[in-house]
This record gives structure tokens, C-alpha cells and sequence, in this order.
């Protein structure tokens, strides 16, 4: 019979770890799960208020898309990507269809990163340009590029490749630009753009790379005029706009893309390329692509796209991704997540940062939350590491498997989570806030 120890014990004589020393860890032990719980091998349940990595939005062992993936290793386990194949090319029509009209084609990639890899090379091929511009505040993957395209920390020690500068977004609550309103925010966070562009030359520039709502780096969601503030630089400079919806996609916020969603961009601005991955098929099987614009794809009708992958829309992953889009859409989960955030998590988020002055701040929409935690409200001082330790002891302890980052607790559920699921998570969530103060 298998055991927590056994799998401990396995883990740390073979397992690698990433962004971790290894000398230290003790990671958590999944056994297995089912919607939005997990448990270990000694019985313990869980509610995965992280969706392991923000991407569960199916929720966990979905039957549909689990019968799919079983279906699909029957008939055709794997196939090269130059060869046509029914599933790869239902998959596509899938993502097109939410995507929209200006779309035409998907580029299929193994995740994320690659993801963004290969649409910064579009970007640069098709405009003749070479440069990346991405904000400070955002994660776009562990690859050559995307790492460096990456303005948090784990840039710096990879920065290996060329042709990428920053700017800092908008972030109203933890502004760099001494604005007292989301407005305001915008406006200034525009202006200091702009002059990054002209100060690194307009004309080197290929494309601006944003996440549709920065996750790792907290949830910032964008202030009013920030994407039609955006949109209309990068047309002024003839600049091409790649989103990253690795995180923000496929219901987390309520919509099948966060630039759709009309709070955040009421202007209906469309981006050139968008990027996915992990959310369009929970993570099931690995996968990932770039959605692209018809007019990017006709660049390549004649010339040769440099690129491709072994696993390039995999077969088991495109049956995934089929399962899980018609099951996300027969069974409304997209609808459910807005209406969750909305009458449920953001209510309730809300009402605890009111009992507990150590929260500072509550961001989000849909299933995608984040708690900013403070030392002092006036001051906005993060707490320190330790305080998220207690808190995340504390959760554990109480069946919560929390996503920390930072000073920072994300909540993100899967957006299948019923009402009477959140309103547990809340409860867990004002005991273990109020064991750490008091």
C-alpha cells in the first residue's frame, strides 16, 4: 500500500525541484483528487484553492475529459505535427471560436513559455523588428526568451538573451507613479510607456508582451483605459500586442479571455496575437499556442515560419482540449466562475479584509484573487516570509491547500467551485487569519 513516507522518500532521492533549493524541501503529497479537492495517501482532504498551478479550471479528474484523453490513446496515442490530424484540427476550431472573429489559425506548442516564445518570434518576423517590451511585474515562462521577457527575479540570473527591455504597469494599490485613483494610475502608467518607447526607439520595437491580468505577480487587475491606452500606442509605433492568457484564460475571470472581459477592457480592444496554455485543458496533458491574427498569418502564407515542435498539438492533449471546452460550455463553468466571483468570493473577500486589517488589499474577478497582506494599512508595508509560512501552516492544517506568493495569498479555485465550497474556503481562511494575529 502506498504511503505519504514512501512517496517522500522516493521524491527526495530523484526528484529535481524547480525555483527551490533542494536541500530543505518537504513538498506536499498529492494522491489523488476530484473536483476541487485533493488528499494524500493518509486520508487527508484537501480544498485546492490553488488549482496546483492557477490552471485547474475544470476542476480535478473532470470525467469527460479524462475519457477523452482515454479514448484518443486508444485510436492514435501520438502523431508528428506536419501530418494532419481530425482532433489537432478540432482543438484549433475550438479556440478560434472563443477567440473571435480577426483570428485564423493556432500555432500549437508543448506550454506556456514556448508559447510565448514562438510568439515573440512571430512578432519579430512579421514586423522586421527586434525588440520585446514587457512590464516588471510579470511571468511569462522558463525558456531562453520568455524567462528574460519575465520582469520578476527569476529573470536576473537567466538573462541570457537579447533584444527584451521593461516598464512598470499599472498597479493602482502599489503605484510607481504617486497616482490616487485607478484613472489616474492609467494615465500615468501610459505616459511612462510611451516615453519607454521612444526612449529605447519606437522603430526597433516588434511587440508589446502583457499578461491579460498579471497573476504571479498578484492579480493587478488593469485600471480603466489602461488596454485602449495600450492598443492605441502600439498602433501609433506600428508595434504588434502578444496577451499571455497562460493564467488569465479559459474562465478564470469569468470570460474565455481576460482582454474579453468588458470591465477591463469596455473598449473591446483586440490583441494581435494571444497566448495559451495550462488553462485550456487544466493541464491535463501538456499544451500550449498561439492564437493568431489572420493578418499575422498570412505573413507566412508564403514565407517559411521557422519553428515547430516534436509534440506540436498532440493528440492526447488536442482531445483534452476538445472535452474540456464543449464540457466548459455545456455545463456553464465560465458562467459559474463570474457568477461565483461576483456573489460569492468577492462579497466574501471583501467582508473578511473588513474583520482582519493585516489584509490591505482584495484584487481580482471571477476565480482569480489575491489578498495583498500588510504590516499597517496607512503604510502598506508587506508582511514578512514568515507571516505567509503561518498562514499557509494554518490553512494546511485546517484542509486549505493555499497558492502564496510573495506577501500575497491567491484565491483561486477551480471554476467549477460551488457556493458551499468558497463559503468553507472563507471560513477556513477568518480562522487562520485570526490564529496568526491574535
Amino acid at each position: 500500500m502506498s504511503t505519504n513516507q514512501q512517496t517522500l522518500d522516493l521524491d527526495r532521492a530523484h526528484v529535481f525541484h524547480s525555483w527551490s533549493a533542494q536541500g530543505a524541501l518537504t513538498p506536499f503529497v498529492i494522491a489523488g483528487a476530484s473536483g476541487t479537492e485533493v488528499w494524500d495517501y493518509d486520508g487527508n482532504r484537501f480544498l485546492d484553492f490553488s488549482s496546483q498551478l492557477v490552471n485547474i479550471n475544470i476542476g480535478h479528474a473532470h470525467p469527460k475529459v479524462v475519457a477523452a484523453i482515454q479514448e484518443q490513446a486508444a485510436i492514435l496515442p501520438t502523431v508528428a505535427p506536419a501530418h494532419a490530424n481530425l482532433v489537432r484540427g478540432e482543438a484549433a476550431a475550438r479556440i478560434l471560436a472563443k477567440a473571435g472573429p480577426t483570428f485564423g489559425k493556432i500555432f500549437f506548442t508543448n506550454g506556456g513559455a514556448d508559447a510565448n516564445e514562438n510568439a515573440m518570434r512571430m512578432a519579430r518576423l512579421t514586423t522586421g523588428r527586434d525588440k520585446i517590451l514587457s512590464t516588471y511585474r510579470s511571468y511569462h515562462g522558463n525558456t531562453g526568451a520568455a524567462v528574460v521577457a519575465t520582469g520578476d527575479w527569476r529573470r536576473v540570473p537567466n538573462e541570457f538573451a537579447r533584444g527584451h527591455a521593461h516598464f512598470f504597469g499599472p498597479f493602482p494599490y502599489r503605484s510607481e507613479f504617486w497616482s490616487d485613483s485607478p484613472e489616474q494610475e492609467a494615465e500615468r502608467a501610459l505616459h511612462h510607456l510611451e516615453r519607454v518607447i521612444v526612449a529605447e526607439g519606437a522603430s526597433s520595437i516588434a511587440a508589446l508582451l502583457l499578461e491579460g491580468i498579471p497573476g504571479t505577480a498578484g492579480v493587478i487587475t488593469p485600471p480603466p483605459g489602461w488596454w485602449a491606452g495600450v492598443r492605441a500606442l502600439c498602433d501609433k509605433y506600428g508595434i504588434l500586442l502578444i496577451v499571455d492568457e497562460v493564467m488569465s484564460g479559459f474562465g478564470r475571470t469569468g470570460d474565455w479571455f481576460a482582454w474579453q472581459n468588458p470591465e477591463l477592457n469596455p473598449d473591446g480592444v483586440v490583441p494581435d496575437l494571444v497566448t495559451f496554455a495550462k488553462g485550456v485543458n487544466s493541464g491535463y496533458v501538456p499544451i500550449g499556442g498561439v492564437v493568431i491574427s489572420e493578418s499575422i498569418a498570412h505573413v507566412f502564407d508564403d514565407q517559411v515560419f521557422p519553428g515547430g515542435l516534436t509534440y506540436s498539438g498532440h493528440p492526447l492533449a488536442a482531445a483534452s482540449i476538445v472535452a474540456s471546452i464543449d464540457a466548459m460550455v455545456e455545463e456553464g463553468i465560465v458562467e459559474n466562475a463570474a457568477t461565483i466571483g461576483r456573489e460569492v468570493l468577492g462579497p466574501g473577500l471583501h467582508a473578511l479584509a473588513e474583520s482582519h486589517p493585516m489584509i490591505g488589499d482584495v484584487r481580482g474577478l471571477g476565480v482569480f484573487w489575491a489578498l495583498d497582506l500588510v504590516t499597517d494599512r496607512e503604510t502598506r508595508e508587506p508582511v514578512p516570509a514568515a507571516t505567509i509560512g503561518a498562514l499557509k501552516k494554518e490553512l494546511m492544517d485546517r484542509g486549505y491547500l493555499p497558492f502564496t506568493a510573495d506577501n500575497r495569498i491567491h484565491v483561486v479555485p477551480p471554476c467549477t467551485v460551488t457556493a458551499e465550497e468558497c463559503l468553507r474556503a472563507l471560513a477556513i481562511l477568518d480562522e487562520a487569519f485570526t490564529a496568526v494575529e491574535g
